[in-house]
């Protein structure tokens, strides 16, 4: 905490976890992940978001080396899930002066969770609404949908930092070595990717903003080149690829649709595929399958069939899909039944209900083992693919 620095008078004050096996109990996270918090020192002190309980007595001792001796005026609640609300009754019962800032919809959200009273403590704002602290103004922005009801992100006028909740956000500690995009990524698709269309909204009213720094609640704070991380989440949130490519998900029993799967990888990157992405649906992390589905403009599902329907990792991937609102891509197919093979038809009526998706025959229909003559049939595919 000591050697991250946003601005003299904005202070870092967050915590890093790398006890954590999995975000939000689903999302495999090998680097931890930060859950980050600020505190402005002005005439009036306000302090933006809480951390996870798992981590709230490390935050409070950040928190009050940070304000060395000086009272809260203000708790801002940006956002009232767990991983950055759980310490919020443990700091408004600590600084019962403190007002709790927040929108409607804050409010109606706290009591779900906490206990305290808020009589006479609250400061209800809402879009474009102004709160001063001295030198220091900051301006709220609704976000609804980024990605629960009640989020708000604030622009702090003078240093113009926006303080952006879980936008721009990345799984991974702060002292993780790693590629920004990648996680951020990984992050962005799972855990707003359905909201894209508010996202969108949220960027449009960020693009009359003059940001210098961005503060999200996980991930590291971004002071330069920020029009690459915002130039990504207009691509991420406007659902179009990122990068030509061809991602094969494949959910196979006994290994045959896996080597059918590999060999069509193979036929791809010989006829001159620029990327070709290969994945084991069984065993696979599925949010990393997931990020690779949006970052690529193509997809080839290969699932063997399975009690008359498709094997369940594939169906999985599906649903993860269709959730995550998967649109604007080219998708082939490949089926595997050794006497009723199902797999392609199943598979084809889910995706129809996707949006703007594009269809590229022919099947490849496998029954027990791959054959010539199936491969003459990916051979096919891959050029129309291409």
């Amino acid at each position: 905490m000591k050697d991250i620095k946003v601005t003299d008078s904005v202070k870092y004050i967050g915590v890093d976890d790398h006890d954590i096996d999995l975000f939000e109990s689903q999302y495999v996270v090998p680097n931890g992940v930060s859950y980050n918090s600020y505190v402005i020192l002005d005439e009036k002190v306000a302090v933006m978001d809480t951390v996870d309980a798992r981590k709230t007595d490390e935050w409070l001792v950040n928190l009050e080396e940070a304000l060395d001796g000086r009272n809260v005026d203000y708790i801002v609640v940006s956002h009232m899930e767990p991983d950055h609300a759980a310490s919020l009754q443990v700091l408004a019962e600590k600084y019962p002066e403190a007002k709790v800032v927040g929108n409607a919809k804050t409010f109606n959200m706290i009591p779900q969770f906490f206990t305290f009273d808020l009589e006479g403590r609250k400061v209800v704002v809402k879009e474009g609404d102004t709160l001063s602290l001295g030198s220091h103004t900051l301006q709220f922005v609704m976000a609804p949908m980024v990605h629960w009801p009640e989020v708000m992100v604030a622009y702090e006028t003078s240093e113009k930092i926006l303080f952006s909740a879980d936008g721009f956000g990345k799984f991974g500690a702060l002292d993780a070595d790693e590629d920004w995009a990648c996680e951020a990524r990984r992050y962005y698709f799972n855990i707003c990717g359905k909201y894209g269309v508010q996202v969108q909204n949220l960027l449009k009213k960020a693009a009359g903003l003059d940001i210098e720094i961005i503060c999200p609640l996980h991930g590291p704070i971004l002071k330069e080149n920020l029009g690459y991380y915002i130039g990504l989440y207009d691509t991420w949130s406007k659902y179009e690829p990122e990068n030509e490519g061809i991602l094969i998900a494949y959910a196979s029993i006994h290994g045959n649709t896996a080597a059918a799967a590999k060999k069509l990888a193979e036929i791809l990157e010989a006829k001159g595929a620029p990327k070709v992405v290969v994945a084991d649906l069984s065993r696979d992390d599925m949010a990393e399958v997931i990020e690779d589905a949006f970052r690529y403009d193509r997809l080839v599902l290969a699932a063997a069939t399975y009690d008359a329907g498709i094997f369940p990792c594939m169906e999985d991937f599906l649903h993860h899909l269709k959730a995550k609102n998967y649109q604007k891509r080219k998708v082939a197919f490949m089926e595997n039944g050794s006497w009723a093979p199902m797999a392609a038809k199943i598979m084809k009526g889910i995706v129809e209900g996707f949006k703007n998706i594009e269809m590229v025959d022919p099947a490849v229909t496998i029954k027990s083992t791959m054959n010539d003559e199936n491969i003459k049939t990916m051979e096919e595919l891959a050029d129309n693919l291409l």
